[in-house]
């Protein structure tokens, strides 16, 4: 069977798959599964060329190809954003969740947590999409619907890794019910260009989580992290990427008992840097997750930097999201404070710019090579030399960290470039 008419398969071929799952999930013949490719670290489709009766439908959902920002937000808000940092938005908070143990066992003031065992406790939900890893495999991240607060307090904390969360969306759609669902900015971008098609799945879910990200790392991260400190990945019985309060820390228990731990800080702000991004990322241009109900990060004021349980940065952007956050609040459940657009904005000035300003620089490096980037409709802020300076100094990155003959090199590279980005940001 030819496969020439769109699907995911044109994604793949592209390499602009953001490995999101959305296609898996839609897939009315079941032709598509998620495997990873070992050499990049990443997630991808297969699709069963057999199975597949080319219906087209994975490739319109797809994220990774395009996203009409413009038709979503219209679609979603009513309106087209009018903050290009923020995107729609009501309310901007901080926060975190009053029970002790959910805030200090999650990334970030335990808000998602919380609210999720809220959600389901009210009869608001029947379920929710969220992601724990694996049992038998803990270094690999497993996507399912929690249905009890055990199940939900058990995919809390964050997953540094490729996620296919999408790929349950067909358990909600062979499902009766109200679910939530958590992800990425790809996911909810997946998730949203999906609802447009299947009216069963926008009315099945009520409320959408979206968490803050600059980028993803890829599996190979967490075997060089492991592998940095000794140990042999084949020998982890339970893997946490954060948790134990702010930042949290990296705990790696083996199968003998004993336990490794690394600051937050140490691994992913000064070890990792920007080496074993999965380049579809760095052409992403949402942040703050524009297209969810609600987006949860970390937060960088000042006041708060000796705080060590934990405390969130809320952004509310639907009037379902806001006054759920309200209602969770009056009830007890989280604790809110109104902060302005501009604070906040100002305490992720780095994240925010670098998808905003310096995108453009990358996709531009991209079209020189011959190569394909997204179509989206996201505006963004003019580029400037740096853009292309920093462009040029991610990609080496990127191709280092996925070659482990020459993972030796990440050390020096991280020393040297921390150095020229202080420099360039003087500059600035």
């Amino acid at each position: 069977m030819s496969i020439e008419r769109k699907t995911i398969w044109k994604v793949v071929e592209n390499s602009l798959c953001t490995g999101c799952g959305t296609c898996v999930g839609i897939c009315p013949v079941d032709a598509i599964e998620m495997v990873i490719e070992h050499k990049k670290g990443i997630y991808i489709p297969q699709l069963d060329e057999e199975e597949c009766n080319q219906c087209g439908l994975c490739f319109e959902v797809c994220p990774g190809h395009a996203v009409d920002f413009r038709q979503l937000n219209l679609e979603i808000f009513g309106k087209e954003p009018e903050d290009v940092l923020l995107g729609n938005y009501i309310n901007c908070y901080a926060g975190h969740a009053t029970d002790y143990d959910i805030r200090y066992n999650s990334a970030s003031g335990g808000l998602v947590t919380a609210l999720l065992i809220y959600a389901l406790e009210q009869g608001m939900i029947d379920g929710a999409l969220v992601t724990r890893m694996k049992k038998d495999n803990p270094l690999e991240p497993e996507p399912f619907i929690a249905r009890t607060k055990d199940e939900i307090i058990e995919a809390a904390k964050s997953k540094y890794c490729p996620v296919p969360a999408n790929i349950d969306l067909r358990e909600i759609l062979h499902t009766e019910g109200k679910y939530a669902v958590v992800g990425l900015p790809c996911h909810i971008q997946g998730l949203r260009k999906a609802e447009l098609i299947d009216k069963k799945l926008k009315q099945r879910i009520v409320l959408h989580f979206g968490l803050l990200c600059s980028s993803n790392r890829t599996f190979l991260a967490t075997e060089y992290m492991l592998r940095k400190a000794g140990i042999n990945p084949q020998e982890v019985a339970r893997f946490d990427y954060r948790g134990q309060g702010k930042p949290g820390q990296f705990v790696a228990t083996l199968r003998n008992g004993k336990r490794y731990s690394l600051p937050y800080l140490e691994y992913y702000v000064k070890l990792l840097r920007s080496f074993f991004i999965p380049t579809r990322c760095t052409l992403c241009s949402d942040h703050s997750c524009e297209l969810s109900d609600i987006s949860f990060g970390d937060i960088g004021f000042p006041e708060f930097q000796h705080d060590s349980i934990g405390i969130s940065s809320i952004i509310s952007r639907s009037e379902v999201g806001d006054r759920f956050l309200k209602q969770a609040a009056s009830a007890g459940i989280i604790e809110l404070s109104n902060i302005s657009r501009d604070r906040l904005a100002e305490s992720k000035i780095g994240a925010f710019y670098r998808k905003k300003k310096h995108l453009t620089g990358r996709r531009n490096l991209f079209g020189l090579q011959g190569k394909p980037v997204p179509n989206d409709t996201a505006e963004l802020l003019k580029s400037n030399l740096l853009s292309y300076i920093y462009a040029m100094v991610l990609y080496p990155e990127i191709y280092v960290s996925r070659r482990r003959r020459l993972w030796w090199l990440i050390g020096f590279l991280s020393v040297l470039l921390r150095w020229g980005s202080r420099f360039l940001a003087r500059e600035q």
